[in-house]
């Protein structure tokens, strides 16, 4: 086992960078060119691979939006309740369709493949481009059967400050309450991407340090990007296993 990688416990594919909103708060930028999916099929069967290496306590499907492509979510999820990761997350804007009867559909396939957390991205920012009410109907839908479902909203300088942002979430978050879907901590903004660009008279003077970085020497997430990126490699045209043996901290690049 690669010496940099023996704490690694979680998986992560962003499945799109396409999005149905364009927030402002997004550390991505606006979206505008999608750059492609992941190749279910083939996640899968890196979260297999993995698994027989690895002690994998949880994985996180994330985009863009990811349920723009749920069937390949569908297939990652799967995978990994085979494997037996205890922890199945996924992080969506809950805005894929309008249609009640799709959003019913994709609400009963996503318990189907075993996903057991639901991380519902709504706040002021998502909520200034994403209609609220085709996304409560996907809450609901999640409830229904019985899948854990939280909202994750992102706060503006801390949870506390009392910003027109800040506001506006706490009024889009009791709408969510309201029907049974209560807030998880949630995050608070880094500046970056578009946050740079359109809040940066939010953010003081001084140098941010990203809190989702790792260090290179202990790697305990991967992530893997729509197209297969892992490690300054690609999971479709290189053994994962053999992408994890031979990396090391001169090769970090994400």
């Amino acid at each position: 086992m690669n010496k940099y990688l023996r704490n690694l416990d979680r998986i992560e594919f962003v499945v799109t960078l396409a999005c149905t909103g364009r927030c402002k708060h997004c550390s991505q930028g606006d979206h505008r060119s999608g750059g492609g999916h992941i190749d279910g099929a083939a996640a899968a069967e890196a979260v297999r691979k993995i698994c027989r290496e690895y002690k994998i306590k949880s994985l996180m499907t994330f985009g863009g939006e990811p349920l723009l492509y749920p069937d390949d979510v569908f297939k990652i999820h799967r995978a990994a309740a085979e494997a037996g990761i205890p922890k199945r997350q996924i992080i969506t804007n809950g805005f894929f369709a309008v249609d009640a009867k799709r959003i019913a559909e994709v609400a009963e396939r996503l318990a189907e493949s075993g996903v057991n957390a639901v991380l519902l991205s709504a706040d002021a920012f998502h909520q200034e481009t994403i209609p609220i009410e085709p996304v409560k109907a996907f809450a609901g839908e999640v409830l229904r059967r019985g899948v854990n479902i939280r909202t994750q909203p992102a706060w503006l300088v801390s949870k506390e400050d009392e910003n027109a942002y800040n506001l506006k979430t706490r009024e889009i978050l009791a709408e969510f309450s309201d029907i049974g879907v209560f807030p998880a901590d949630g995050n608070i903004i880094f500046p970056e991407g578009n946050a740079l660009k359109y809040l940066g008279e939010y953010f003081g003077e001084g140098e941010y340090v990203n809190p989702y970085r790792q260090a290179p020497e202990d790697i305990r997430t991967v992530s893997v990007s729509p197209d297969g990126g892992l490690f300054g490699e690609s999971i479709y045209e290189k053994d994962i296993l053999k992408i994890l043996e031979d990396y090391s901290p001169e090769k970090f690049a994400d």
